[in-house]
């Protein structure tokens, strides 16, 4: 039996997925973090960009793009499972070169948001631009398509549903409505025929209640990195103190 490509195994991770039971994937900042989720047997990771910026000593959005490839390129090869990566909006790269880059660093998905400078794209051009990034990749690369409405003053339903329509129409493979409320994830999940990537974020339901609520796929933001920083605090002031 032929085997799946790279990408083919990570999209079919998604697939049959039941109530309750969503893909979790963690998110790694550096080849450490990789490895030890790897060894805690996840079949998958998905890069976040705001954690992997903090390990390079970035704010979030700050990251040079040849730094946060590079960055993506260690994760990936320092593990055996399949690697998504957050590349925020792209960084102004045409789909070919950002394609072409994201495939060399071996990952075989990829966070594409639709805001920029703290404000939503018109939703019509970022879906053609999705469209042109689907046509370079063809089915390469896992796109997961971020909705910024939630954080970007456009927290209605409609709104988030809409853009979410439109960028599965336009090839995405996943969908992100960063930051949804819990309440509107069920209608969001019914209207797009793909899976609905939902963060675990503080106050928010864990991984098992938003899987039953609609959501195919977990991911963490960088809420791992910044646990891992707390933790790391409190050896230090051990060790201080030994």
């Amino acid at each position: 039996m032929a085997q799946l490509n790279p990408a083919a195994a990570f999209r079919a991770l998604h697939q049959g997925r039941t109530p309750g039971d969503p893909l979790i994937l963690p998110g790694p900042w550096d080849a450490a973090s990789a490895r030890v989720f790897e060894e805690a047997g996840f079949p998958a990771l998905a890069t976040p960009s705001a954690g992997v910026a903090a390990s390079l000593g970035y704010e979030d959005g700050s990251t040079p793009a040849d730094e946060m490839f590079a960055a993506v390129t260690r994760i990936v090869r320092s593990v055996s499972v399949p690697v998504s990566a957050d590349i925020e909006g792209g960084y102004g790269l045409d789909p070919k070169e950002l394609v072409d880059r994201l495939l060399e660093t071996g990952a075989v998905g990829c966070n594409l948001e639709d805001s920029a400078q703290g404000a939503l794209k018109d939703p019509a051009r970022h879906a053609g631009w999705l469209a042109e990034v689907r046509a370079e990749a063809g089915d390469r690369l896992f796109i997961n398509a971020r909705v910024d409405t939630y954080i970007r003053g456009l927290p209605e339903l409609d709104a988030a549903i809409a853009r979410a329509r439109a960028y599965v129409a336009a090839g995405a493979d996943g969908v992100y409505p960063f930051a949804a409320p819990a309440e509107h994830l069920p209608e969001i999940a019914k209207a797009v025929p793909v899976p609905v990537n939902m963060a675990v974020l503080p106050d928010a339901p864990g991984p098992r209640r938003l899987g039953e609520l609609g959501a195919g796929r977990i991911t963490f933001g960088p809420g791992l990195q910044i646990r891992a920083t707390n933790a790391l605090r409190d050896i230090a002031r051990q060790v201080r103190e030994l």
